[in-house]
């Protein structure tokens, strides 16, 4: 037998941690002095240890553990439990991160408030374009609930794309639409936007989140991950679509004729798109100070992407009239 000390030495515990186990019924020792009170252990009981303290690490309180153990917890149950803990502590770091990313952001755009230039806003009237696309529904318009949307969808997109035959022809452009209030019928029209005008590309379907379902909730946003494409590059991989005004289904991607704005304030940004923040408010500044109103959600122009995103290179088109 080991007296306390040592067994807490064995076990990589404390004396004091042990005494509190024994007080709460959960590790008792193997015998007690009844004299002098001396609590000492067994080195099978190291197994029960091991246990209490891994349950204790992975998150359990020690009525938890209590519970656990009464029911012999194995050690592949013990494996599993670990795992599951593990992908919440990722998930929770993952967070973490992203909270820290906007909180990051948020600051740059608080530094930088008094040194905001509105030189390089440009108003102009962009082009109608073809593009392929994907939809995703956002809990929000924040970068922290678009980017997780909105990169598996461009990921998505490029590997059907491919398998289509289908080569793109121009640069990445993503749109947004707030989500319906209620679940639209297959056949019903789309909700119209923030001024009652009927969505481009969406007269004839509801936007659908993953399995086609329509989104129906809060502030979600029905997020579209497009790329620039041609018809000649579509017939040339056997795939049609309805003609200017229409949409249509390509092998595992919409193709949208998306109308041109008619007035648009357009910026450059420059870097990722977690930091978009900053070039959003200062191109808010320029609408407000020069006689404009926002007509709806910003379009994003990919003009460069490479891997580093430190080199991403972004234009802003908000749909603008006169105040």
């Amino acid at each position: 037998m080991f007296s306390i000390g040592d067994f807490a030495r064995y076990g990589r515990a404390s004396a004091r941690m042990l005494r509190h186990y024994d007080a709460i019924g959960l590790l008792r020792p193997a015998r007690t002095d009844p004299v002098s009170g001396y609590r000492f252990y067994e080195a099978a009981q190291l197994a029960r240890l091991n246990r209490i303290i891994a349950l204790k690490d992975l998150g359990f309180s020690l009525q938890q553990v209590r519970a656990i153990l009464a029911e012999e917890v194995s050690v592949p149950e013990l494996r599993g439990m670990l795992r599951l803990r593990r992908a919440e502590l990722e998930a929770s770091l993952t967070a973490a991160r992203a909270r820290l990313t906007q909180v990051e952001a948020r600051l740059r755009t608080i530094e930088s408030e008094e040194r905001m230039s509105a030189d390089d806003v440009v108003v102009k009237r962009t082009d109608t374009v073809l593009l392929a696309e994907l939809s995703g529904v956002a809990a929000g318009y924040g970068p922290e609930d678009i980017g997780p949307v909105i990169q598996p969808l461009y990921g998505e997109l490029c590997r059907r794309l491919e398998e289509a035959g289908v080569t793109p022809a121009g640069p990445g452009l993503a749109y947004y639409e707030d989500a319906p209030a209620a679940p639209a019928a297959p056949d019903a029209p789309a909700a119209p936007d923030r001024e009652g005008r009927p969505r481009p590309g969406t007269e004839a379907r509801g936007p659908a989140g993953p399995g086609g379902k329509t989104a129906a909730h809060g502030d979600a946003i029905v997020v579209h991950a497009g790329l620039v494409i041609t018809e000649e590059a579509l017939a040339k991989a056997g795939v049609t679509s309805d003609g200017p005004s229409g949409t249509s289904a390509g092998p595992g991607f919409d193709v949208v004729t998306l109308p041109g704005l008619d007035c648009a304030a357009t910026v450059v940004h420059h870097g990722p798109m977690s930091r978009i923040l900053p070039t959003a408010q200062n191109l808010a500044h320029w609408i407000d100070a020069n006689g404009y109103r926002s007509a709806g959600y910003a379009r994003e122009l990919y003009l460069e992407c490479p891997p580093d995103q430190e080199k991403w290179v972004t234009e802003l088109q908000e749909p603008v009239v006169r105040a």
